[in-house]
């Protein structure tokens, strides 16, 4: 005994552990991992408090619209079916420009105004999405905080996660929120100006392009078709020494909307001068507005558009769902590695594996 002891007290020795649950030893902890709730909210009361005016209620049920979680996606259904009886009272106006003209200024001094007038101004701003990560800066709230700070205002930055058309593809249900939530005026702000942009205008009744001085060379970069889109040129930072230089650029647009086709029947596009800085021109382009309001409505096409305008939103949303639920499919999103390999390896042409992905699909 006295030799096995010995024995034991060498550096040789490996002394017994003592037991316990952090090192595997006594009775085994086993987890379990239930199945998370099915999320649950009081519908009736986020439509009372959005009608009555909650901006934390109106910016959640919008959080659900763009979710893309089952869960939430139908609870933000429920809440826009609800509330659709209480919408279509706003002015829907989509704002573009190149990058450079100022969007988020002139929107800020332009929602201001109206706030003063007593309007609730509603602002969707777009920022672009990481092609990375997906996500954005979401910076619009930083950009214009003084309208940010306003009662009358609410401002949604939502990314515009590869959609094109520079809006997020659940802009049209964030409006309809927007207005049943008792706002008059819906501002939305767009990434920018390009071939795509187009999209914006099939959203909102009054389309209005944000142009910097210089109408010359920044043609160069503007396509003609946004141009034709426009019920307004609007030339931005006409004030201090670049005042003489937008009256000029102002004069060179309305000689080139001379020779283009009207946006809107009836309608001949402005082109008008202001300055964001000091507040100067805001009134006219929303006096513009209100008589293109007027006038469209005299004539039927305010309402027409509107229709138009649904019709196509129903066409757009039958693409993204089959487009959901095509890739939504694991049989698929496998059968598109193996072909995108085969692609790569110019062993399959790519017709060729187009045809094979969808031949498979039809046999599922």
């Amino acid at each position: 005994m006295a030799e096995s002891r010995k024995n034991n007290e060498t550096s040789m020795h490996v002394m017994s552990g003592i037991k316990s649950q952090h090192d595997g030893m006594g009775k085994a902890i086993v987890k379990k991992f239930t199945k998370k709730k099915k999320l649950f909210i009081d519908v009736e009361e986020f439509i009372r408090e959005i009608r009555n005016g909650s901006r934390l209620h109106l910016a959640k049920a919008i959080t659900f619209i763009e979710s893309t979680v089952s869960d939430q996606q139908a609870i933000g259904q429920q809440l826009l079916k609800q509330l659709l009886p209480h919408t279509g009272n706003s002015i829907r106006i989509g704002i573009t420009g190149v990058p450079g003209a100022g969007k988020s200024t002139f929107i800020e001094a332009f929602g201001k105004m109206l706030c003063d007038q007593g309007y609730k101004v509603a602002v969707l701003a777009i920022d672009p999405s990481s092609s990375l990560t997906g996500g954005s800066i979401l910076g619009d709230k930083t950009r214009m905080e003084e309208l940010a700070k306003n009662s009358n205002a609410f401002i949604r930055p939502s990314p515009s996660a590869g959609t094109l058309g520079g809006v997020h593809k659940k802009s049209r249900e964030t409006m309809l929120l927007c207005e049943a939530a008792g706002y008059d005026v819906i501002l939305v702000e767009t990434v920018g100006v390009g071939q795509s942009e187009t999209i914006v205008r099939g959203m909102v009744d009054f389309f209005l392009l944000l142009a910097l001085t210089g109408a010359g060379d920044e043609l160069q970069g503007m396509k003609k078709g946004i141009m034709e889109l426009a019920d307004a040129i609007v030339v931005n930072k006409a004030d201090g020494a670049n005042e003489k230089l937008a009256k000029k650029t102002v004069a060179e647009y309305k000689q080139i909307l001379h020779f283009l086709a009207p946006s809107t029947p009836n309608w001949t596009t402005p082109a008008l001068a202001v300055s964001s800085l000091y507040k100067k021109g805001l009134d006219i382009v929303w006096d513009t507005i209100l008589s293109f309001q007027k006038s469209m409505l005299e004539n039927g096409v305010w309402v027409q558009r509107r229709k138009e305008q649904t019709v196509d939103w129903y066409k757009t949303m039958i693409i993204d769902r089959l487009y959901d639920d095509f890739f939504s499919s694991n049989e698929k999103k496998q059968s598109m590695k193996e072909l995108e390999q085969l692609v790569r390896g110019e062993q399959i042409t790519v017709s060729q594996a187009v045809d094979e992905l969808f031949s498979s699909n039809s046999k599922q």
